[in-house]
């Protein structure tokens, strides 16, 4: 997949996703946002997959962890939606945000310094 392409999919998802949240505001409109967040993480998980398949960079490493990470993030949303009552919705929705700024927290911050062996010619 070139870049172009990739960057409009992401596009597409990323508004996707804002539509999402829009939708989530209304119980009315619940359903129609919830599927539009699922079509934008199918659509942005699709891309990346292909892009790095593109471009060789697609091993049983990577594909081991994309797989990984969406069946344990899968599988834990699932048991945690169907133990919360209704009425403690609003908390779990704050925890989960709390959660998604943790993670951009620890993704944004830069690896330690490697140290090298190698001595200088």
């Amino acid at each position: 997949m070139n870049a172009n392409l990739a960057s409009i999919a992401y596009l597409i998802s990323g508004v996707l996703f804002i539509l999402a949240l829009r939708g989530l505001s209304s119980p009315v409109t619940s359903r129609r946002g919830n599927l539009m967040g699922m079509i934008g993480m199918g659509l942005a998980l699709a891309t990346t997959l292909l892009t790095l398949w593109g471009g060789g960079a697609l091993d049983v490493t990577t594909l081991a962890l994309i797989i990984g990470g969406v069946a344990i993030g899968g599988s834990v949303g699932a048991v945690i939606a169907r133990r919360v009552h209704m009425t403690a919705m609003p908390q779990l929705v704050a925890a989960f945000h709390s959660l998604v700024g943790l993670s951009a927290c620890l993704r944004s911050t830069p690896p330690p310094p490697t140290t090298s062996t190698a001595r200088p010619a």
